[in-house]
């Protein structure tokens, strides 16, 4: 098969699911929202993936891999950093910190930090809409760690595990998930295919006392599920020579809280410097088109990548995103 032959294939499986309104597994879809806790946990990493509408479990080659797609930490030589930051919806931050080392040039493991926070909030009630003189605070935070295998030269295996930690005012929600992906070179041209179960774990509940303005105090809460999705990546290099690339994603969702989804996208790479993004989802509420843009550059001990992100919500204010990625020799 030759890369008209997989550019065909590509563009069959896209026009598939842009008319298909069924969905290829079984599941309530929509109605499920909500249905899922530690949300936080769903929110991705890195403006690189970000500018491709997160389609990047096939792509993920840098350090950034320790949250899409653990397998992909063996998908190069460097020891990385990553270092993360996004203006996240509704005045909220979010960021991530990453460092990969390899043991061989098969193993490598990898540890990382999430955080999502805001500013602290007045507490409010019924009588006393404009605050009554106290704060609250919001935050989550994860950490995880990872181990990558290359099994053969084409696949590649790897795995996470992540301890998390939500607070609401007085009330805390502990948990540990598992990640596991896989990273295959199919051998024709540069394609290549991954499978990945993200956030897979046992029911949560809050943890503390929480007392209802005028009601009596609350300790026991209903269980919810974390947010479980399944990816299936497939990307390749319709044209590559030594100068230029374009790299071609494409990712199917499978949330365990909402319908399935389909993410597209398209990388340019310019001389290994300059690079252009751009994706786009399809069936996901206010999310729609996403582009962005990298820089890389070598020095005397390191590389180092810089890229931005910017992701259009068709409701909320859009979402930017910047990345650095430092490569050790």
């Amino acid at each position: 098969m030759n890369h008209r032959e997989i550019v065909r294939v590509f563009t069959v499986v896209i026009l598939f699911f842009w008319k298909a309104e069924s969905q290829l597994l079984p599941v309530l879809g929509a109605q499920r929202a909500g249905t899922a806790s530690v949300q936080f946990l769903k929110i991705g990493v890195g403006a690189r993936a970000s500018a491709l509408g997160e389609s990047f479990v096939a792509m993920a080659n840098d350090a950034s891999a320790l949250y899409w797609n653990p397998a992909g930490i063996t998908q190069f030589d460097e020891n990385q950093v990553v270092i993360s930051h996004a203006s996240w919806l509704v005045e909220t931050k979010h960021q991530f910190l990453g460092f990969v080392y390899h043991l061989s040039p098969e193993d490598a493991v990898g540890v990382s930090v999430t955080s999502l926070h805001m500013d602290d909030m007045p507490v409010t009630t019924e009588v006393q809409p404009l605050g009554n003189g106290q704060y609250f605070r919001f935050g989550d935070l994860a950490v995880g760690l990872t181990y990558g295998r290359r099994m053969t030269s084409q696949f590649s295996f790897g795995a996470t595990v992540r301890y998390f930690e939500e607070t609401l005012d007085v009330l805390k929600m502990r948990g540990v998930v598992v990640d596991l992906g896989t990273y295959y070179w199919t051998g024709l041209g540069t394609s290549r295919f991954s499978a990945v179960v993200s956030n897979f774990g046992n029911p949560v509940s809050p943890e503390g006392t929480a007392t209802p303005f005028g009601g009596q105090s609350i300790s026991q809460f209903q269980e919810f599920s974390p947010p479980t999705m399944f990816k299936f990546g497939f990307a390749f290099e319709p044209y590559q020579e030594e100068m230029n690339s374009l790299t071609l994603a494409l990712q199917l969702n499978h949330p365990n809280d909402n319908s399935e989804n389909l993410s597209v996208g398209a990388e340019y790479e310019w001389s290994k410097t300059l690079f252009l993004r751009g994706g786009y989802k399809l069936n996901v509420d206010e999310q729609s088109f996403s582009f962005g843009a990298g820089v890389a550059t070598s020095l005397d001990i390191a590389s180092l990548a810089v890229d931005y992100g910017y992701s259009v919500f068709s409701r909320l204010d859009g979402v930017h995103r910047i990345s650095m990625i430092v490569k050790l020799w």
